[in-house]
C-alpha cells in the first residue's frame, strides 16, 4: 500500500508551508463553526479542498510560485510585527517624534526636558518636550 501511494505521489507537488497554513486555518475555522456560526464550516471545507488540490497537483511550478508568494507576504507581516514590537520596547526609554516638514521619525531620550531636535533628513530644527 505504501508503495502504491509513493507511485501515486510521483510527479505531484506534495506539501509545503502554504499547505500547512491552509490546514491550520481550516482547522481553526472548523472549530469556530462549531462554537460560533455553522456557515463557517463551508469555508473550512473549501480551504481544506484547496490544500488537497495543491498537494495532489501536477503543476509543480505554479504551486511553487504560490508558495513563494505566500512566504514573501508572511515575511513582510513578520517584519512589520518585529518593527512594532521593537518600537513598543523603545517607548520605555525614548520619545519618537515626527518632523513637521518631512515626517521623518526622530528618536529622543526621555527625561531631558525641552530639547531642540535637528531633523537628519531635511535639516529643520523644532522644539519638543522629552
Amino acid at each position: 500500500m505504501k508503495e502504491k501511494f509513493y507511485r501515486f505521489m510521483q510527479g505531484r507537488y506534495g506539501n509545503d508551508q502554504l499547505n500547512h497554513f491552509l490546514m491550520i486555518v481550516s482547522l481553526v475555522v472548523m472549530v469556530l463553526s462549531v462554537v460560533w456560526r455553522p456557515q463557517l464550516y463551508l469555508i473550512a471545507i473549501a480551504l481544506l479542498g484547496w490544500g488537497y488540490y495543491r498537494m495532489f497537483s501536477r503543476r509543480v511550478y505554479r504551486r511553487a510560485m504560490e508558495n513563494q508568494r505566500y512566504l514573501e507576504i508572511r515575511e513582510k507581516a513578520l517584519c512589520r510585527l518585529r518593527r512594532e514590537r521593537k518600537r513598543l520596547e523603545q517607548r520605555k526609554t525614548y520619545h519618537i517624534y515626527k518632523c513637521p516638514d518631512c515626517s521623518q521619525k526622530v528618536r529622543i531620550p526621555r527625561g531631558k526636558g525641552k530639547v531642540e531636535i535637528h531633523c537628519p533628513k531635511c535639516g529643520k530644527d523644532f522644539i519638543k518636550r522629552s
